[in-house]
């Protein structure tokens, strides 16, 4: 709630007052109230908040629960720009060991050195034999700029789209009983095996001479149609998707700069933040970033679809006379009190509106109705704006008021009544919270 396009309601709100008013909001006119909303709703969330739900129904995913096991035997070029080139293979453990990583060995000219090889000086091309979890391991291998195996064998995937997959190895499939370099699984399908997980167990032998044995998990890197490919050609049976990628350390300064530099354009009121935004979208395919499948994929079209549909209807209701006959409602029902309490009164009934609705819907609804109540109050339109924008975000009672009511919903085993305990309180507080602050920063005769 805190910038324009921190939830959907903020962009509906400011569309409606850009074709009401000719201006809309800015990209920071939201954050006084929703810092204001947002510090006293984490402090509440998690102080007393979490208190009134209930606990131990969390459900254990078995795909994740196998993918979590740790033991992944794991192996990693240096890198010409590594950080650990020239320095003893021993000062790279502390670094290890903070992202909960083992170096167990190191690997020079197809040779590993006898033991740890701890006191050798770390050289280009030198490969290092790790040990911890998938996660683990990723975050390590870029905070030291490493590389991702043998050098000589590189996978030629320049301009690909990276990603790391899991898979466990059932009876019968074609890779069991044989190594990585038996089948050639690189030269064949240009993915790369780069880690095994067998319960813990340990491997003194290269990762891709190996012997892959019925249950063991793999961890392969390619591009992402290869992996899914060369999974099916292989037997294997992928685990659930955790999100591991290879991350493209070298271009986050561009990937930030990009968008740093379209919000402050739209901030400054340059160009409208749909064009800087989409810009940046060009900018990552243009240098590879991001491929035009994925962000195609990207799309939520169910949302798409959504406004689409509500958009002529809020235009129905304000052309047929609806949201007048609404906004009237409103105001016989609170004829005689302050505005203030109209206001409080709009905010209440948008947030209940937005329990049931999607809460674009509703900001897509409420805000003519707020602006028609503010006209025929003559008040400043932008106070009650802003109480629908707050309104229509702060859904909590139900696990349909917000996508992210809906996501914890399963991972937290939670139930359908569930949700007020905390959701009741919660919208309480909203409202006694962000009606002064609304006020404050935006006087109802400002």
């Amino acid at each position: 709630m805190v910038t324009l396009i921190g939830t959907p309601p903020n962009i509906v709100v400011a569309t409606v007052r850009q074709e009401a008013l000719g201006d809309p909001f800015r990209m920071f006119d939201f954050a006084p109230v929703g810092i204001v909303v947002a510090v006293v709703g984490v402090l509440f969330v998690a102080l007393i908040g979490w208190r009134l739900l209930p606990s131990g129904r969390q459900k254990e995913n078995p795909a994740v629960a196998l993918a979590d096991m740790t033991g992944y035997v794991f192996e990693t070029s240096v890198s010409e720009n590594s950080k650990l080139v020239g320095a003893p293979l021993h000062e790279a453990f502390p670094l290890a060991e903070e992202h909960d990583v083992v170096i167990t060995g190191l690997v020079r000219n197809h040779v590993r050195l006898p033991g740890s090889a701890r006191r050798e000086i770390v050289q280009e091309g030198d490969i290092l034999v790790l040990e911890g979890g998938a996660e683990s391991i990723e975050q390590f291998v870029g905070t030291a700029r490493l590389g991702s195996g043998d050098p000589d064998k590189q996978v030629d995937l320049l301009g690909e789209s990276m990603a790391i997959a899991e898979a466990v190895v059932p009876v019968g499939a074609r890779i069991a009983g044989r190594s990585a370099t038996d089948i050639r699984l690189a030269y064949r399908h240009g993915v790369m095996l780069l880690g095994i997980s067998r319960r813990g167990r340990s491997f003194r032998e290269r990762v891709r001479k190996l012997q892959i044995l019925p249950g063991d998990i793999l961890l392969l890197y390619g591009a992402q149609d290869r992996l899914e490919h060369a999974m099916q050609w292989l037997g294997c049976l992928a685990l659930a998707n955790r999100g591991l990628t290879v991350l493209q350390r070298q271009k986050a300064g561009l990937a930030i700069g990009a968008f740093v530099l379209a919000i402050l354009a739209a901030s400054f009121g340059w160009v409208y933040l749909s064009v800087a935004l989409g810009a940046v979208v060009v900018v990552y395919v243009i240098f590879g970033l991001v491929k035009p499948t994925e962000v195609y994929e990207s799309v939520e079209w169910p949302v798409i679809v959504l406004l689409g549909s509500l958009i002529p209807i809020g235009n129905a209701l304000e052309s047929s006379g609806g949201t007048a006959l609404i906004a009237q409602w409103i105001l016989s029902a609170t004829e005689g009190l302050a505005p203030v309490i109209v206001l409080a009164i709009l905010m209440i009934v948008t947030m209940c509106l937005s329990d049931v609705l999607n809460n674009v819907a509703t900001a897509l609804i409420a805000a003519p109705i707020g602006l028609e109540v503010a006209e025929r109050l003559s008040l400043n339109p932008d106070p009650f704006l802003m109480a629908v924008a707050v309104a229509a975000s702060c859904a909590f009672l139900t696990p349909i008021g917000h996508k992210n009511n809906t996501i914890v919903m399963g991972p937290g085993g939670y139930r359908f009544g569930d949700y007020w305990r905390m959701g009741l309180p919660l919208e309480i507080l909203v409202v006694a919270v962000s009606l002064p602050a609304i006020l404050y920063f935006w006087p109802l005769n400002g």
